[in-house]
């Protein structure tokens, strides 16, 4: 399909300085640094949620695990190899899944127009550069016209990668949404319940659930969390709050789903009792940071992410 005719999508202009950044003009949006942020993760924007541009619902971080080992590796904490002194690995963009095996200082992708089952979509392959682990993996971002609030992300190990026994693509900042209602099959499961008195500025051990606890359509598992407040707009915060977390726009449901889920599926949360970086408490007590579902490592299997608004 030509892309010269199309205006459904938001897309960078192809020069040096346009902005990595894709997605539905009016609808979801990912972008990569140097957009505002910290380095390895992709950026999740929802105007339609009445943000300003600039404005962040969450991030999501790229996070293998090698064979063998138990250990994840943290795209937005490992030192990179590339930029020294820079912590955070540096993304990339590309227009082929080969090309984004390859480190790149191109200017941003524009990311390709095709059609799926008579659906148009922009697909968009974001590098990563290679974990100490030896963990050596790219991600496929596809957007499709007739799901505006939602992205398909799928990752890959490249030819150099160390074999992976997970390669997990996580939501990690739940915190500024205030999350605190996680939607499974049949029932809500709450901070409170599941760490009860938790406090301090680190985060809650992982809550696990196995894919029968999870809401099913047909064979895909969904879970998803939303915020237990009425009023979000209006909660108090400490004075040391810094701007950047205090809620604004509209009240959103954030999901995960798998169309084709391996048996082992596991849907992971965790809480902070304190925003990120800071001593700052979390305004109506712990929140969840990190929703993710895990499952053994498949080359290129699809999940996909989505924010609607719940009002």
């Amino acid at each position: 399909m030509s892309d010269s005719i199309s205006t459904l999508w938001l897309r960078p202009s192809g020069s040096a300085s346009s902005e990595p950044r894709w997605g539905h003009p009016d609808g979801l949006q990912i972008g990569i640094a140097p957009i505002p942020g910290p380095r390895g993760l992709l950026r999740v924007f929802t105007p339609y949620l009445d943000h300003p541009r600039e404005r962040l619902v969450n991030f999501v971080a790229v996070e293998p695990i090698v064979q063998g080992g138990s250990e994840r590796g943290f795209s937005e904490l490992e030192a990179s190899s590339l930029d020294p002194g820079q912590r955070g690995k540096r993304f990339w963009s590309a227009d082929s899944s080969d090309l984004a095996e390859q480190v790149s200082d191109a200017p941003p992708a524009r990311g390709v127009i095709d059609a799926i089952d008579g659906v148009e979509t922009l697909t968009v392959w974001i590098g990563v550069e290679r974990f100490d682990s030896g963990a050596d993996v790219r991600v496929r971002v596809r957007f499709r016209a007739d799901r505006p609030h939602e992205v398909e992300l799928a990752g890959f190990a490249n030819a150099a990668s160390a074999p992976l026994s997970h390669l997990i693509l996580t939501a990690t900042m739940g915190n500024w949404a205030r999350l605190r209602r996680l939607h499974l099959a049949g029932r809500v499961v709450t901070p409170a319940e599941l760490w009860p008195g938790f406090s301090g500025t680190g985060f809650a051990e992982h809550a696990r659930f196995p894919l029968d606890a999870l809401t099913r359509d047909g064979d895909a598992a969904i879970v998803s969390a939303t915020g237990d407040e009425d009023d979000p707009w209006s909660v108090e915060y400490s004075a040391d709050t810094a701007e950047h977390w205090r809620f604004l726009g509209r009240k959103a449901v954030q999901s995960w789903r798998v169309d084709d889920p391996h048996p082992a599926l596991e849907a992971l949360v965790n809480a902070r009792w304190s925003y990120w970086a800071s001593a700052s408490p979390i305004p109506g007590g712990p929140a969840y940071e990190n929703v993710e579902v895990v499952e053994p490592f498949r080359q290129g299997a699809a999940l996909r992410f989505s924010v609607d608004p719940v009002d």
